[in-house]
Order: structure tokens, then sequence, then C-alpha cells
């Protein structure tokens, strides 16, 4: 009988493979970038929407708070983007003076380093025998590579890049945070308040519902902590805003 290769077998009903997950090498990076993107969004909602609320609460003058939403959104977004450029810099350099240390590890200790990837096959369950024989393996395709991941959790060949961390999140920030400057710039004066905690609540179950999806969480406490934050925000600023509206007319 001819040998019949595994992909060609018919998938069991009900199987994990109906579940169509995805088992690409990058996958869990793209969810991180997926994540931060979320995040990034819902920062740029949350916070932009508390300082033109609080400034509404202040003052009617629809000059003004136009731009203090402008001023928080370009503020937001070369903060975010400041601030993820350090981090991933930061987190990048760690990760290249690691591989540069088991880069001079393996020069001179190759055996050591075999020994090593080997107890850490068969810490993970694996016979002895199976555990030499994937770390001999591995080793003789990529060594550097087999050991950057097994020891690490690094990837040599897919460090993060920082300025596309930082422009992924300034882009992210500038789309979330143009929402409450839309709705309150547009809505009529008598409404505007109303409109844009209503639409700022929307857009923030949204991004709680997707954050949920992404880290395959319950949605429902994701969307309730997620808008329950929002307005809170809001209503913080918009009391305080009023206060001082009040105190210095």
């Amino acid at each position: 009988m001819s040998e019949v290769r595994a992909s060609d077998e018919p998938t069991p009903a009900g199987s994990n493979h109906d579940r169509d997950e995805p088992h690409d090498a990058n996958v869990g990076s793209r969810l991180n970038w997926l994540r931060a993107g979320v995040l990034g969004a819902n920062d740029g909602i949350v916070s932009t929407a508390g300082v033109v609320v609080g400034v509404a609460g202040a003052t009617a003058d629809k000059a003004v708070i136009v731009l203090a939403g402008i001023a928080a959104l370009t503020a937001g977004a070369v903060s975010m983007a400041a601030g993820e450029y350090v981090s991933v810099s930061t987190q990048r350099d760690s990760e290249r003076a690691l591989i540069a240390l088991e880069t001079r590890e393996l020069h001179e200790d190759p055996e050591g380093e075999l020994e090593e990837l080997t107890q850490i096959y068969e810490a993970k369950g694996m016979s002895r025998q199976l555990a030499a024989q994937v770390a001999e393996e591995l080793t003789a395709h990529d060594a550097l590579g087999a050991h950057a991941e097994a020891e690490l959790g690094i990837d040599p060949n897919d460090l993060t890049n920082p300025w596309h961390a930082a422009g992924a999140s300034m882009l992210a920030f500038v789309v979330g945070a143009l929402l409450p400057m839309l709705t309150i710039t547009f809505s009529p004066a008598s409404f505007r308040i109303h409109v844009t905690v209503l639409s700022v609540a929307a857009a923030l179950a949204l991004t709680g519902w997707a954050s949920a999806r992404l880290g395959r969480s319950p949605a429902t406490r994701a969307v309730l902590r997620n808008v329950a934050g929002g307005l809170l925000a809001m209503g913080v600023t918009y009391a305080i805003g009023a206060l001082v509206g009040v105190n210095l007319g």
C-alpha cells in the first residue's frame, strides 16, 4: 500500500484543525502588533476625549476646544512614538547583547552549548536520546538560531524595529484621537458633550471587544471595563473643567 502523507489524510470532524488556527512562526509577533495598535487607538480615544470634554466643561468656545484637542492629539501621538521608540530600542539592545554572548559561547564551548540545548529539550519532556538528536540536528542547521530561541526566546533574524514600533503607535493613537476631535468639532453646541460621550463609549466598546478577541478572553468584561474607564475619565475631566470654568468666570 502506498504511503499516505499526513497532509493528505482527512481531518476528523470537530478536531482542532477545523478551527483554522494559525501556526506560522510569526503569528505571535503579528498578534502583538495588532494588540499594540488596538491599545494605542484606545489611548488616543480616552486621553483626547478627556481633554476636549474637560475643556468643553469650562468653556463653550469652539475654537478653544478644538485647539485643546489638537494639542492633546499632537502631544499624545509624539509621546507615544517617543516612548515606544525608547522602549523597543532598549529591548533590541538587550537582545543584541544576549545574541552576542550566545555567539561567543557557541564559539568557545560548542560541546557545552550542545549539552545545554539537549537538557532544555529533556526538560520539555523528551527522552535523552531524542533530545540529543533534536539538539544536534537543530545545531547543524542553525546553531545560533536554535540556541537563541530555546534559551532566550529570541529570533536573531526577526528583532523588533523601533522605528516601526514608534510609527505604528503614533498612527494608532492619531486614529483613535480623531474620533472625539471630529465629534466635538462638528456636533451642535447644545448636544456637543452628549454626542462625544456616546461616540467615545461606542468606540471603546469596539476596542475592548477587539482586544478581548485578540487575547482570546471574555469580551463582555473587556468591553465593560473599557467603557467604564473612558466614561470615568471624561466624567472627572468634565467636572474639573466645569469647576475651573465657573471659578475663572
